[in-house]
């Protein structure tokens, strides 16, 4: 995820120059859950000790240095609890937070910061219900993080979308074809939503509105009849939904935060604007380039909003523990940095306001003013 380096780089330096000793914790909860107390000497596969050396070096590349993981804490199945606590644990599903307790005295942490979105930061609210000093970063391509307008992550997803779009257009144009992307988005629509109000996309469809595929079929052949080179572009969240239908899974397998893994929303778009194009096409069939930019969009090094929010978000958290408060997600608001009780993860949920922003006859973003609108426009939820 491009910005969570430059983030864990912005908090280990402001934190050393402040007299903390930092500790990165390895693969997220996974990490924190998975530390054996027993052992006699440290394990570099749950923490490592941060240097200015490290995150420096780290801080320009995308990714995280200290990797991540689908892990909560508080609902582990059995086949996954550690081996020094299978003994104690052996229900189907076992809430193990007990021990990241103690595995927190135990590593002498006297501050947590998680980054993260949702999932991380609901986990992170336990933990301050438990007594944990925790100051929250919002991180998540969805940008779907209630109280803030931004999330870490969110600006690189909208700006490799665009590039990749752009760049396959071309083969769309080449061979004629209705181009059909499906991009990241479980609940909300903004990374379809962005591009395709930037440009990207003639179409999109978003979780928050369940799209009739004829309309969207018949929409997409009267884009291509008027485009020079005889092509559109679709743009599909991995969340979106037929009318009267529901999310596609990929398998029924769930993670501990109980999401199954989406995806082929895409593949059935695909499909049914190939089988329904002659009705709108003189009766004849359009080829379709069906891509699912996935993981494309998440790679590389972060761009330059991507590198400097992470290291406001990492001084705001500093300055928070310097004030020893806590209980706190740092965020943007209107375009200004603030903080918020960390509770407010999971309280309420945060999407397109579709009676503002989406047009639903027309399957696209609208709008009315820019002006005093944030800085990505339809993000903000007040």
């Amino acid at each position: 995820m491009p910005g969570l380096n430059p983030a864990i780089r912005a908090v280990t330096i402001r934190a050393l120059r402040e007299g903390y000793k930092v500790i990165g914790l390895r693969r997220g909860w996974a990490g924190l859950m998975e530390l054996d107390r027993s052992a006699d000497e440290d394990d570099p596969n749950c923490y490592m000790e941060l240097t200015e050396n490290v995150v420096n070096r780290a801080a320009r590349t995308g990714g995280t240095f200290l990797h991540s993981s689908r892990v909560n804490p508080g609902k582990v199945p059995k086949d996954k609890v550690p081996t020094q606590y299978q003994d104690q644990y052996q229900e189907e599903v076992n809430d193990l937070t007990p021990e990241v307790l103690k595995n927190i005295d135990y590593l002498n942490i006297d501050f947590l910061i998680p980054v993260g979105g949702d999932d991380t930061l609901s986990y992170a609210v336990r933990l301050y219900r438990e007594g944990v000093k925790v100051v929250g970063i919002p991180k998540t391509m969805d940008n779907d993080v209630a109280g803030t307008d931004y999330c870490i992550g969110f600006s690189t997803c909208v700006t490799r979308t665009i590039m990749m779009t752009n760049i396959l257009r071309t083969t769309a144009g080449s061979h004629e074809r209705v181009m059909v992307l499906e991009v990241f988005g479980r609940y909300a629509g903004f990374t379809a939503m962005l591009p395709t109000m930037a440009g990207a996309a003639d179409r999109c469809v978003i979780p928050e509105h369940r799209f009739d595929i004829e309309h969207l079929t018949e929409l997409l052949m009267n884009d291509r009849s008027k485009h020079p080179s005889n092509y559109s572009v679709v743009l599909v969240s991995e969340g979106a939904m037929f009318e009267g239908g529901e999310m596609i899974y990929q398998n029924q397998e769930k993670d501990m935060f109980g999401h199954a893994k989406l995806g082929g929303i895409g593949d059935l778009v695909s499909d049914q604007i190939k089988k329904i194009s002659p009705n709108f096409n003189n009766g004849q069939k359009v080829g379709i380039i069906n891509q699912k930019l996935g993981y494309l969009v998440r790679g590389g090094d972060p761009d330059s909003i991507d590198s400097i929010v992470p290291m406001a978000y990492g001084n705001l958290a500093l300055d928070l523990i310097l004030n020893n408060l806590h209980g706190r997600l740092v965020v943007l608001k209107h375009g200004h940095y603030d903080n918020v009780p960390i509770e407010v993860v999971g309280s309420k949920s945060k999407n397109v306001n579709v009676t503002e922003h989406y047009n639903t006859d027309r399957l696209r973003p609208q709008y009315q003013s820019f002006a005093m609108k944030p800085l990505f426009i339809m993000t903000s939820e007040v």
